[in-house]
């Protein structure tokens, strides 16, 4: 229990042989009791030149390392990876920073730490050098360390000859300690998120665009192109026996006139999954009416909406409720199915329910959580509601941009 010196001395001249009257007696030194918070900030205080140290020989190092080998090809990724080595002690000083002083920063998003998880080395490597977020943490430590010895000496000091003051002098120095962190160690989170989940989703489109080229080549390769030579083939047989054996060359064509139909068709229908003519021709409804008439259940349509959007949303839109209808025949039995789509300010909505099994989930490696990631990459967005038992309910978030007059 704390008392002031006036109540210290009126305690002593109450105690049995206590130094009534004794003028010359002097009281022993009172000290203060500080809060837990109060510790904490001498804690981080008296922590700012060890780490301060460590943070500034490091960056001095990578900085001249990296800098001075740039002209060789191991400085530059040696100064991305010493970078990335940034990232991790603003990482550490954040987290020094929520336990003692209780600042919360958002953690920046982070980047790929090797090539090849970012589609490569050049792209890695550009992204790394002019990362933000680290620049930002090496910048932090060149002046920690300078602000690192004020703070160790002063609150060392303060301890031993300034003990009543420690608190108010820990307060003033942690206040500024709490704007370098928000100032340095904080994430710029509408823009540096936004870069990075841009790059996010240039990298998902150009998967998924990869993935449908190969689509393409292997459904030429073994459907329409397989069919078409084995139908050269055939027309050649049959025209050798054309004057020999007119009825086998007739039955040989006959034959031939089927395989061009199913080739045509094989043809229509990839022609139908790169982009529909009537999609192009008619828009949505048109469009959606023709994929719901091939599914397995009855499927009731709707479109409201007020114009046509801008072809590749229109692509989009089409191409998710014809995947999403195909789940529907191929895993949901249901009996029923409804597609609906409107448009509500900027935002093109669908919503796609049938009333089957239920139990659909958005994990890694399944369609749906494809299908979630390929709307994400044009900053759309899906959520899925299927409860086991169903009914399933699927709704699909794109922006709206308007056509142009080209269009």
């Amino acid at each position: 229990m704390t008392r002031t010196l006036r109540e210290h001395q009126r305690y002593a001249a109450e105690q049995p042989g206590g130094p009534a009257g004794d003028e010359r007696a002097d009281p022993p030194a009172v000290r203060f009791a500080y809060e837990r918070d109060t510790w904490k900030e001498v804690a981080h205080l008296l922590g700012n030149f060890p780490m301060g140290l460590i943070g500034f020989i490091y960056v001095v190092v990578m900085v001249v390392l990296g800098v001075g080998l740039s002209v060789t090809v191991v400085g530059l990724p040696l100064l991305a990876t010493g970078l990335l080595g940034a990232r991790q002690l603003g990482k550490a000083e954040r987290a020094r920073a929520r336990v003692l002083l209780g600042v919360r920063i958002e953690e920046p998003t982070p980047i790929p730490a090797s090539p090849s998880k970012h589609g490569g080395f050049f792209p890695w490597l550009w992204t790394s050098l002019r990362d933000p977020v680290a620049w930002r943490n090496v910048l932090y430590e060149f002046v920690r360390l300078p602000w690192g010895i004020l703070t160790f000496t002063v609150t060392l000091l303060s301890l031993f000859l300034a003990w009543p003051v420690l608190g108010f002098i820990a307060r003033g120095l942690t206040n500024a300690d709490r704007v370098m962190v928000r100032a340095l160690l904080s994430p710029s989170d509408s823009l540096e998120r936004r870069i990075a989940e841009l790059e996010s989703d240039r990298g998902v489109v150009v998967d998924t665009a990869a993935a449908d080229l190969r689509r393409i080549e292997r459904d030429l390769h073994d459907g329409a192109q397989a069919r078409l030579v084995a139908l050269a083939m055939g027309l050649g047989l049959a025209k050798e026996k054309l004057l020999e054996d007119p009825d086998t060359a007739a039955a040989m064509v006959d034959e031939a006139h089927g395989e061009v139909k199913l080739a045509l068709q094989e043809l229509r229908d990839l022609a139908r999954g790169i982009h529909p003519a009537v999609l192009t021709d008619r828009g949505l409804d048109a469009a959606l009416s023709s994929v719901a008439s091939r599914c397995t259940v009855p499927v009731k349509v709707a479109v409201d909406l007020p114009g046509r959007p801008a072809p590749a949303i229109e692509g989009i839109a089409y191409f998710t409720v014809s995947e999403l209808l195909q789940n529907v025949s191929k895993h949901s039995r249901a009996r029923a199915a409804s597609v609906e789509v409107w448009r509500s300010a900027d935002r093109l909505l669908i919503q796609v329910e049938d009333d089957g099994a239920g139990g659909a989930r958005l994990d890694r490696g399944t369609g749906m959580a494809g299908l979630a990631e390929r709307l994400g990459a044009v900053d759309g967005l899906l959520v899925l509601d299927s409860p086991v038992g169903g009914p399933t309910v699927v709704t699909a978030e794109l922006p709206w941009r308007d056509r142009g007059p080209q269009e």
